[in-house]
């Protein structure tokens, strides 16, 4: 079973492996609470995910260590064991779903693993894994059910209670349930009063809806930008621990997801992916009760793939009222766009895109309509813009 001894022992195997992660004060992301952050994203892979690999590799045999391990990951445990094994000197093979970003595939490779990629989701990998197991007598490197790799990522508890002072509670990001049975199970040792909160996406709640319903299931399917968390069924170790050391669970959404990940560019000059994220929405939206506590959310990886990054950043615009679109019916007649970006400029919005339609489902046989993309301040700054408009006899279209 896991014990705090473990993980003081994790963190000293540790020492040569994993850099030491400062935690930093942020300013502007959340009224709500004093809000610090756990910079895993700034771990050597980009991820806390070598913490638990590293550790457990350490603790293989000589001859475990020779014939090699194997794991399955959707990127970020890759890496970790990637890294984890080379710096042993023990050969390594990682399967990978096919749907995982290219940037993590290589980033992979890099490490010095040898790939696999699967067709399907991670579960998938995960019984491509087992079987390559079975056929080579590789060592598995299990991604959270494993009290080994538990024990690495819970050294980041021990370096959170180390480093700060009255800490009121954590939170942390929660996919098969390792990083937060690991940190809740070092923190409730060294101080039970410090509150641990788990986030999930909103669609991947496996943890979530295993403790509601009191025993372990498995989800048709997931879907979320926040690819790292995205597990369909969490593990009984990490299920045993969530129960007993954890205090909540919540789930946050999509937009929400990508205004943290947003908040934390402009913000903090730091990228988080949307894994790494949740645990900063959670605090943004208000899913635990922290009014002027000081937490610490664990933004547990970065490793976001740029292709994505842009979209996510413009979903993050939107929810936040920073890009917004008016829809208005008016007559096709000279001057009409004119007097539209007028009022837009004299409000203090910025045209970015403009797109003139004819249609005959205007209630005018010279109607039109005209979709007038943004640059805002917020939310407020749009309803300022359509009143406005209205007050100038421009038909706005809810749409």
């Amino acid at each position: 079973m896991l014990t705090v001894d473990k993980i003081f022992h994790a963190s000293v195997v540790l020492k040569e492996i994993v850099r030491k992660t400062a935690v930093v004060h942020t300013e502007g992301i959340t009224d709500l609470c004093d809000l610090y952050l756990k910079p895993e994203n700034l771990q050597k892979t980009g991820s806390f995910k070598l913490r638990g690999s590293g550790y457990k590799i350490a603790m293989l045999s000589p001859e475990e260590k020779a014939r090699g391990v194997i794991a399955c990951s959707a990127g970020n445990h890759a890496q970790g064991v990637a890294l984890a094994a080379t710096k042993a000197g023990t050969p390594s093979l990682i399967c990978l779903p096919d749907t995982a970003p290219i940037s993590k595939i290589e980033a992979t490779k890099k490490y010095g693993a040898k790939v696999c990629l699967v067709e399907g989701c991670y579960d998938n990998a995960y019984e491509k894994a087992l079987a390559l197991q079975k056929e080579f007598g590789y060592t598995l490197v299990h991604p959270f059910d494993d009290v080994d790799v538990i024990a690495g990522q819970g050294t980041i508890g021990l370096e959170i209670v180390q480093e700060m002072d009255n800490v009121d509670a954590v939170i942390v990001p929660v996919g098969g349930g390792g990083l937060i049975a690991g940190v809740a199970c070092a923190i409730k040792s060294l101080n039970p009063a410090i509150k641990v909160y788990g986030v999930q996406a909103a669609g991947a709640p496996s943890m979530v809806k295993a403790v509601q319903e009191g025993k372990i299931g498995c989800l048709e399917r997931v879907s979320t930008i926040a690819d790292g968390i995205a597990v369909k069924q969490p593990g009984e170790i990490t299920f045993e621990l969530v129960n007993k050391y954890v205090d909540d669970l919540a789930v946050v959404t999509e937009d929400e997801i990508s205004s943290a990940i947003l908040a934390l560019i402009e913000k903090q000059k730091m990228i988080a992916e949307g894994a790494g994220a949740v645990s900063v929405a959670a605090a943004m939206f208000g899913k635990f009760p922290l009014e002027g506590k000081k937490v610490v959310s664990v933004v547990s990886g970065g490793n976001i793939d740029v292709t994505s990054l842009s979209r996510v950043i413009e979903r993050g615009l939107m929810k936040a009222g920073r890009s917004s679109s008016l829809l208005i019916e008016l007559l096709d007649k000279p001057g009409q766009l004119k007097d539209v970006s007028r009022i837009i400029a004299d409000c203090g919005g910025n045209v970015t895109n403009v797109h003139y339609e004819r249609t005959t489902e205007s209630e005018s046989v010279n109607g039109c309509f005209l979709r007038i993309a943004m640059e805002t301040r917020n939310h407020e700054h749009v309803r300022q813009i359509a009143e406005a408009l209205q007050s100038e006899g421009f038909k706005l279209i809810q749409k």
